[in-house]
């Protein structure tokens, strides 16, 4: 019986081919797109994922400003944060985090479902967020994914 056959094949940073991959946000739900750009992120979508090395794609999401929230999520949900100072905390809705930063509204979202170590805060850089329908990656040849693709 032949043994290498049996032997578990483990990434690391040298062994491990990433590629670009290219959403379109517009009008996908929120939640559905920042749980599957996370997997992709983290590499859970690949046969030889490996769960102490960064073996996930670059994600490029494009029109995030058309981003959708079903129900009354766009006005009745509310991010809190706290400035660190008596009376600072501040409250904000999805609906004003569009209308400031259309980005950070996904980028909040994904990185709330990586994991909270070193590994998830390098993970979060291979996420690309662009409002409108352009971006500065096509020198990449990034692949056009659908959600449901994942």
């Amino acid at each position: 019986m032949d043994t290498q056959s049996y032997k578990t094949v483990s990434l690391n940073a040298a062994t491990v081919k990433k590629e670009w991959v290219l959403i379109d946000a517009t009008d996908l739900v929120l939640g559905r797109l920042s749980s599957r750009v996370a997997l992709v992120l983290r590499g859970k979508n690949k046969p030889g994922f490996t769960p102490h090395v960064d073996c996930g794609d670059n994600v490029i999401i494009i029109n995030a400003e058309k981003v959708a929230l079903k129900g009354n999520k766009m006005t009745d949900r509310v991010y809190t944060r706290y400035t660190g100072y008596p009376g600072g905390q501040r409250f904000t809705t999805p609906k004003e985090i569009l209308e400031k930063r259309p980005t950070e509204l996904i980028r909040m979202a994904v990185k709330g479902m990586l994991p909270k170590t070193r590994l998830g805060d390098k993970i979060i850089n291979n996420l690309h967020i662009y409002a409108g329908p352009e971006h500065p990656h096509q020198a990449q040849n990034p692949r056009e994914i659908k959600l449901n693709e994942i």
